[in-house]
């Protein structure tokens, strides 16, 4: 078998049978492609160990990082501990690879008072009547209050949400279900996001459902091929939507991009950044989890993390918390 074939039926593997993240998958795709690239189209069996070495220290001069590199030696593992497996080749050569060691990168983390004003401002933008502000108050109370990852709320359903519990059901990498709680305030502004805005989002949906739906004067008539692919489209983007939590400024389920927006124009100033993703809400949420006493094991279901060392790097952060309070305050620091 040739390796882009192998590469081909390994990123099968990862989508159907592990259930890995349409994202992951991409991420597996590309450094694989790259593979192919450098090392020409294959067989399989041909490809040794100084072949696999030669691709790393390439990458490495073009000024690749640590991280990245362990990431793409992972990679070249599981490919071939896969093809191992399936028989397709008899020796895995990237055992014999030495991953360089990750820097440890502690995240970005906003302070609870930072954040109590940033949702304040979002609380005060909300009470104006503007259904997305509304929505955009409950969205960043939930990230924080819940810890959860953005594909996991933007995925969320309204049957997910248990209003009497406050608890959100996610579903996570590998579709596998969690359940997480979330606070009084961001109970509260999901409540007034989808009692009186979430409805005028649903509606704009709607209406351009019936829209595209309607002969237009000089158009293609609402049984004509395209014009009815057209509708098709809008109203299965509009059935998906309707059982979406959080939707977009025209109706539709909302996506990361927005998200990530969302979060860079409100959230990163009080980091002192210009760009900041969601997932710095999530490593806000579980370091002030920690800060305020909680358990480890506890914040890594929360987070639905499988390894607790993932987890831990959040003590990280609360120590480095402490030494600074300590240096500033001690007389003798």
């Amino acid at each position: 078998m040739h390796l882009s074939e192998a590469v081909e039926g390994y990123l099968a593997h990862l989508a159907d049978v592990r259930r890995l993240s349409a994202a992951t998958v991409r991420a597996y795709r590309s450094d694989l492609a790259d593979l192919v690239s450098a090392l020409g189209d294959r067989p399989l069996a041909d490809v040794d160990v100084e072949d696999l070495r030669e691709w790393q220290w390439q990458a490495a001069r073009s000024g690749r990082s640590k991280a990245t590199s362990a990431r793409r030696t992972s990679t070249l593992r599981g490919l071939f501990a896969w093809a191992v497996e399936q028989e397709i080749v008899v020796a895995d050569p990237s055992q014999r690879l030495v991953s360089p060691k990750r820097g440890r990168t502690l995240p970005a983390v906003a302070t609870a008072e930072a954040l109590e004003g940033v949702l304040a401002a979002a609380a005060q933008r909300a009470d104006g009547g503007d259904p997305v502000a509304a929505r955009d108050h409950a969205l960043l109370e939930i990230l924080y209050g819940s810890g959860a990852r953005v594909s996991e709320i933007c995925g969320l359903d309204l049957d997910d949400v248990d209003h009497e519990r406050r608890t959100l059901l996610l579903r996570g990498k590998g579709d596998k279900d969690r359940v997480v709680p979330f606070g009084l305030p961001a109970s509260r502004a999901l409540e007034a996001y989808l009692v009186r805005a979430r409805p005028v989002l649903r509606a704009r949906a709607l209406e351009a459902t019936v829209s595209i739906g309607s002969a237009r004067n000089g158009g293609p008539s609402e049984g004509s091929g395209p014009a009815r692919g057209e509708r098709h489209a809008a109203r299965a983007r509009t059935d998906a939507a309707g059982r979406a939590v959080f939707l977009g400024a025209r109706g539709a389920r909302l996506g990361p991009r927005a998200v990530h927006e969302l979060v860079s124009r409100t959230v990163a100033p009080s980091v002192g950044a210009e760009v900041l993703g969601p997932h710095a809400l999530r490593h806000s949420a579980a370091t002030h989890l920690l800060d305020g006493g909680a358990d480890l094991r506890a914040v890594q279901e929360i987070l639905g993390h499988a390894s607790l060392g993932t987890t831990q790097i959040y003590t990280h952060v609360s120590a480095e918390r402490l030494r600074e309070a300590y240096r500033l305050a001690h007389p003798r620091a």
